[in-house]
């Protein structure tokens, strides 16, 4: 009886056995990688390597700027800017690079916007009303107030200071050639006139009606905006008139990567000898 025992459990032991292979494939159908699937499936996914030789795949976009032939003004352009950048600049002409900042730039412009000299469109409406006004007995065409317009105009504006009439001196930064006015900041505190320095001939040109212009002036002011004039007055005192220190610094001098690799070689070569002679 002992044997027969023996010979069921013997049998019944491969039943089990077999059993957990089956469990343990049906285990691996619910976690089947992917990748079985494409090894299994190769038909459905080919191999389509690109070639980009002539006539091939479209190549991937590239930055070719550096192989671009520019044209010559933009080649003097950066030219200059890194000349400017290379080589020490004078405290004259480096002044110009200091302008005012966004935010002071846009109040000075605000104000200066409510004293735009009249165009040559509205000059001519002006003179024609009045002249009809004339006719009709209307007005006395004689008695004309004085405007309150911005001064521009390089001759003017140095008589203005000269005399000692401007309230505030706006100075463009990118005047060229810079000699036009690059003596205008020192006239200016000579005669105690403040003076500002912005960005953008431009802008200034824009304000006068014309393509661009060095330097306005203001000369006199309503009374709902001396306020402000007073206020950007006294900035411009602060930033440009009184400020010595800003005055005497030189510009320039900032070499380039090559350059600063090859200094600290030259540093690093330098420390080595010092450390063996230790």
């Amino acid at each position: 009886m002992s044997g027969a025992k023996k010979t069921v459990v013997a049998a019944k032991k491969p039943a089990a056995a077999a059993a957990k292979p089956a469990a343990a494939k049906a285990g691996s159908k619910g976690k089947r990688p992917a990748s079985a699937f494409h090894k299994e499936h190769a038909h459905l996914f080919p191999k389509a390597p690109r070639h980009y030789g002539i006539g091939r795949a479209v190549q991937h976009a590239k930055d070719l700027s550096r192989f671009v032939k520019w044209p010559r003004y933009v080649r003097i352009q950066r030219q200059r800017s890194i000349l400017k950048k290379r080589l020490k600049v004078p405290p004259a002409i480096n002044q110009f690079t200091r302008a005012v900042d966004k935010n002071q730039a846009s109040t000075l412009f605000r104000l200066l916007a409510h004293y735009r000299p009249e165009s040559t469109e509205d000059k001519a409406k002006r003179l024609k009303a009045k002249a009809e006004s004339g006719v009709k007995g209307k007005a006395d065409i004689s008695k004309t107030e004085k405007p309150l317009f911005v001064k521009y105009g390089l001759n003017h504006i140095t008589q203005l200071v000269e005399a000692k009439k401007a309230k505030l001196v706006v100075i463009a930064h990118d005047v060229d050639p810079i000699e036009l006015v690059v003596w205008l900041p020192a006239l200016c505190r000579k005669m105690d006139v403040p003076y500002v320095i912005v960005k953008s001939k431009a802008r200034l040109g824009h304000l006068v009606h014309k393509k661009t212009t060095s330097v306005v002036a203001l000369t006199e002011v309503r009374k709902e905006d001396a306020s402000k004039l007073e206020q950007i007055v006294g900035n411009a005192r602060l930033q440009f008139n009184d400020n010595a220190a800003e005055r005497r610094r030189w510009g320039g001098g900032v070499m380039g990567p090559k350059a600063n690799a090859v200094i600290k070689l030259r540093e690093k070569a330098l420390a080595r000898e010092a450390a063996s002679k230790l």
